[in-house]
């Protein structure tokens, strides 16, 4: 173990995504019983059975709350999966006994956001803060590894489009962290480490770039290299507008569009960097691109949302 000195039996919602498959098979590799919570799961936090959930929950040291959306669709919403998901998990946490809710939020959430996702993301922190549990809020900023959003998509698009649009008028920069350096701190949260109890912390790579060059890097460990053109915030949004209508996982949301616009490497509201060995260290080099990258391929018509996968 490294962390505490026996397994820990622990829930993980949104076990099914991104962060949440890496968190589990981490828990899981160090001898924890894992408790998976998602939609494939019947356990949907933004429609939720509360005696299911309190059901669930009960015998849980821990629960590592990571689901949360960046697009909606229909009951999907942000107020849905942030705000009222996250309230319900409280509430089911306080009746099962939980000792410790550890929530993956947003760098750049807050009260006054552009966007009901950064609002939203910064209401569940509150609750979380609010509520009475021991907790540890994690701000991360762009998170980065095999089945990601950044590597899936941004491959896919330099190998379907010759042109490749930058997000604004002006660089914005970026610092990219490894999911698995998130998923260690999670970790470490879950497990009992009273450095994180009752913290809020930034989580951010150790390298910052702009981010076209973070676009370029990835195009160069998949040897393409197309036009790169800047392209107004008006238009970026106009283009997410379109793929959030199609797609069944928009190439760039309305959401990323002003996380990108407005840069990613400085938590808002300001919050400290996890202690020292806890800090992420995993460079954002060819040979961790390379490791995270999908299988090579343009988009299809299996990215449609009308088209059968």
């Amino acid at each position: 173990m490294n962390h505490g000195e026996s397994a820990k039996r622990i829930a993980v919602t949104g076990a099914t995504g991104f962060v949440g498959r890496h968190i589990v098979r981490r828990l899981q590799l160090a001898g924890h019983e894992v408790v998976s919570l998602s939609r494939r799961t019947g356990t949907d936090l933004s429609s939720p059975d509360p005696a299911a959930l309190r059901d669930a929950l009960k015998g849980c040291d821990a629960v590592v709350h990571c689901a949360g959306i960046n697009r909606e669709i229909g009951g999907q919403t942000y107020d849905a999966i942030h705000v009222r998901g996250t309230q319900a998990l409280i509430e089911a946490s306080r009746a099962a006994g939980v000792g410790h809710i550890s929530v993956l939020s947003f760098l750049r959430a807050r009260p006054d956001g552009p966007t009901a996702y950064h609002r939203t993301k910064w209401a569940a922190e509150a609750l979380i803060r609010e509520s009475g549990i021991p907790y540890t809020v994690l701000k991360a900023g762009v998170i980065h590894g095999r089945g990601d959003h950044m590597f899936d998509h941004l491959s896919h698009a330099l190998y379907t489009f010759p042109v490749f649009g930058l997000v604004g008028m002006r660089e914005q920069p970026v610092r990219p962290v490894a999911v698995d350096d998130v998923a260690r701190i999670l970790e470490a949260a879950a497990t009992g480490d009273e450095r994180l109890r009752n913290q809020t912390m930034a989580v951010l790579g150790p390298d910052e770039m702009p981010l076209g060059d973070a676009v370029r890097r990835v195009a160069d460990a998949i040897g393409r290299h197309p036009v790169y053109v800047r392209l107004p915030i008006p238009a970026h949004l106009a283009l997410a507008r379109v793929c959030e209508a199609v797609m069944r996982v928009p190439l760039i949301s309305i959401a990323q569009v002003h996380i990108l616009a407005e840069g990613v490497v400085e938590a808002s509201p300001p919050a400290p960097e996890p202690p020292t060995d806890l800090v992420p260290q995993t460079p954002f080099s060819a040979k961790v691109i390379r490791a995270g990258l999908p299988e090579a391929g343009a988009f299809g018509c299996r990215d449609l949302r009308w088209c059968r996968a």
